[in-house]
């Protein structure tokens, strides 16, 4: 294994992503979100069978790592992937298993 830092800001933002993505209601809403521009909460809350405030937690959450963004436009939030940070998840997730871990 090369010699590199044992927590470097690459491993944290990665770190930051895969734990905004552990849980399947979060998979669903980035893959849902990755479908169209943007999304309405109040339209998620119709395609979810989850408590509004669940739902509110989870997208906190992903926004919270960057992965979506959300715009209020009262009284409802749009959300939509954030490009950038995706870009960068991807980039680091690729790192990560394209690397001799073995």
């Amino acid at each position: 294994m090369k010699n590199e830092a044992l927590i470097s800001e690459d491993k944290e933002q990665l770190a930051r992503f895969a734990k905004a993505l552990a849980h399947p209601v979060r998979i669903y809403i980035v893959r849902l979100l990755s479908q169209q521009a943007c999304c309405y909460s109040g339209d998620l809350s119709e395609v979810l069978p989850i408590a509004k405030s669940t739902l509110s937690q989870h997208l906190k959450i992903l926004k919270e790592s960057g992965l979506i963004q959300g715009t209020i436009e009262a009284p409802k939030i749009k959300y939509c992937i954030n490009q950038h940070n995706w870009k960068e998840a991807e980039k680091l997730f690729k790192d990560l298993f394209d690397s001799s871990l073995l």
